[in-house]
């Protein structure tokens, strides 16, 4: 099979790109609007860019109506954000996040979480997640205004929360221990807890 991007439906390139670019780690953010609604969601569009300045990026698309969901206007009105750990043991309320609700509707409540306040960010973090990193934005960057376009959210990381049950003896993250999961193509998840070592060279 062979397409050409610019001439093929978006939704058909988005499945083609979330089935080979796997696995993708999945940035559970909870951001809060002017009003001070909490909005919980994942985002499998993620990663670390960047450790001096410690760096994260992650992208909101926009909806196939090509209207901006809560967690972008959110950032537009306050521009801080939590990165919390998407782990196996609340897979099922990742997942539960993920749904569209009324704007004025957490998904906090309707996934049955609890938050705690972070320090340095209005956003509260999600109270059972083992790690978690406080963000402020540096920067957004449109990528597009058609059906699911992309919205470069950069972000400075501005604290690290970490459980001392998921570090190793070292004061490292045990993989073991934290148990992240990861999005695979269509409805597909993984688990990172099938691993393997290999010294670098």
């Amino acid at each position: 099979m062979h397409i050409d991007t610019a001439t093929t439906d978006p939704v058909r390139v988005y499945q083609l790109l979330t089935g080979i670019v796997t696995p993708r780690p999945i940035a559970w953010v909870s951001t809060v609007s002017a009003a001070g609604v909490v909005n919980l969601a994942p985002f499998s569009f993620f990663n670390a860019f960047s450790a001096n300045p410690p760096v994260v990026i992650f992208s909101p698309t926009l909806r196939r109506d090509r209207s901006k969901k809560d967690t972008l206007l959110n950032l537009e009105q306050v521009p801080e954000f939590v990165v919390n750990a998407a782990t196996a043991d609340q897979a099922t309320a990742v997942n539960a996040t993920s749904a569209e609700l009324p704007p004025g509707d957490s998904e906090v409540s309707h996934a049955g979480l609890e938050t705690t306040p972070s320090l340095h960010v209005r956003p509260p973090r999600v109270a059972g997640a083992p790690a978690a990193l406080e963000c402020r934005v540096r920067q957004i960057v449109p990528l597009g205004d058609g059906p699911i376009a992309g919205n470069l959210v950069i972000g400075d990381v501005l604290a690290i929360h970490v459980a001392d049950t998921v570090l190793d003896a070292a004061g490292r993250v045990d993989p073991r221990k934290l148990r992240t999961v990861a999005r695979l193509g269509a409805d597909f998840w993984c688990h990172t807890s099938d691993l393997f070592e290999q010294k670098r060279p």
